[in-house]
């Protein structure tokens, strides 16, 4: 539905028939943390997430899942190799 509240005239998923869901009946800015992001559009002087209405609640656990900013690191992980299950396997494989 249509925004009435923050971004009047904007698409919006929160708008109902009663008004806006979201807890507090509008959308919030951005934070700090969200300058930079692709994500954000300028309504009236201010700025706002495209898809959170709180982006700030998004950072509190970490990084935002829709940053498009910030490069996450990911860490590769190593599967340990028993030494004595991986000689019975080599044996195995000998006996062929």
């Amino acid at each position: 539905m249509i925004c009435q509240t923050v971004k009047s005239g904007f698409e919006c998923t929160l708008m109902g028939k009663k008004g806006c869901t979201f807890v507090g009946g509008q959308c919030r800015p951005i934070s700090e943390k969200c300058e930079g992001c692709a994500k954000i559009i300028v309504w009236e002087g201010n700025q706002y997430c495209q898809i959170y209405p709180d982006p700030t609640a998004r950072w509190l656990m970490g990084i935002c899942p829709m940053a498009t900013h910030v490069k996450r690191e990911y860490k590769e992980t190593t599967q340990k190799i028993n030494p004595l299950k991986a000689s019975k396997r080599a044996a195995r494989a000998r006996k062929k």
